[in-house]
């Protein structure tokens, strides 16, 4: 599926929550967590006045003029946090966007986005049974650390 990569204007930034709430790994969609629980202070530093700090980005995917994804940056004391220069990236579809190579899109276009800006490295963390561990891997994220269901990553830029 074709889709557009943009940054996300200042207007769109309230769709983050949807987005953070589809971000949380969930295997089991018969029991899914409720939606408040991105308002949890853990979860919600990914979103929390978002572009007022000076290292948030965010881009978008867009089908059918219709915000389909999105993949934001910030430094912050997160899941995925190694230092307080690192950028770290928070990533999620809409789930019948998901497996089209959208997701491998928006992540290439943030690491070069990074890279332009000067960044010298960016983080993530991801759990260590989600599907997307493969594609982190494919686009040059290590590990750098675990903790019991998870891994943090980390990727060098140019």
């Amino acid at each position: 599926m074709k889709a557009t990569i943009r940054e996300m204007t200042p207007a769109e930034y309230p769709l983050l929550e949807e987005f953070l709430y589809q971000a949380i790994f969930q295997q089991d969609s018969e029991n899914l967590l409720p939606r408040d629980e991105i308002k949890n202070s853990e979860l919600n530093v990914y979103i929390k006045d978002f572009g007022q700090l000076p290292d948030d980005y965010c881009l978008c995917a867009e089908v059918d003029k219709q915000i389909v994804g999105a993949v934001w940056v910030r430094i912050m004391d997160g899941f995925g946090s190694v230092d307080q220069k690192t950028p770290e990236f928070a990533i999620s579809l809409l789930p019948k966007y998901r497996g089209q190579g959208i997701g491998t899109s928006l992540m290439k276009a943030m690491v070069i986005y990074l890279e332009k800006a000067g960044y010298s490295q960016a983080s993530l963390s991801v759990q260590k049974d989600n599907y997307a561990l493969k594609l982190y891997k494919q686009l040059g994220f290590e590990t750098v650390d675990e903790h019991d269901r998870e891994y943090i990553m980390v990727c060098k830029l140019n």
